[in-house]
């Protein structure tokens, strides 16, 4: 099995629901996202996917969320923007483009979020 992975950043406010403490109000962070792939074959160059490629998966997730309101976008307005929920989030979205840029060859294999430099919540299946 191959991994190829991809980090990224994006600011954005949220306040947390049916939560009680400083983060039931308004507040921002600078979140870090990684995102690793994984798959059984190269393709005909040798790669997995080019970091270049993972980057334009990721872009349109980054850009749907960066300095925006996260409570204000679907599907966080129904669902707690919590950084669990945000990695599997973006493990979803870049899963789905990725399925239709490799035909299934490549899937995301794992999505960490770094709500603060010592606060992340990764997602997996």
């Amino acid at each position: 099995m191959f991994e190829v992975t991809v980090e990224d950043t994006f600011s954005s406010g949220h306040y947390l629901r049916n939560y009680k403490g400083k983060c039931e109000n308004p507040h921002g962070h600078n979140y870090r996202v990684r995102v690793t792939l994984q798959g059984k074959e190269l393709d005909h160059a040798g790669l997995l996917l080019d970091f270049k490629e993972l980057k334009v998966v990721m872009k349109p997730v980054v850009e749907y969320l960066d300095h925006k309101m996260i409570n204000d976008l679907e599907p966080f307005t129904r669902l707690n923007p919590t950084a669990e929920n945000l990695s599997k989030y973006f493990f979803d979205e870049c899963n789905r483009g990725l399925l239709e840029r490799t035909a299934k060859r490549v899937s995301v294999k794992q999505v960490t979020i770094w709500e603060t430099e010592t606060s992340i919540a990764t997602y997996f299946e």
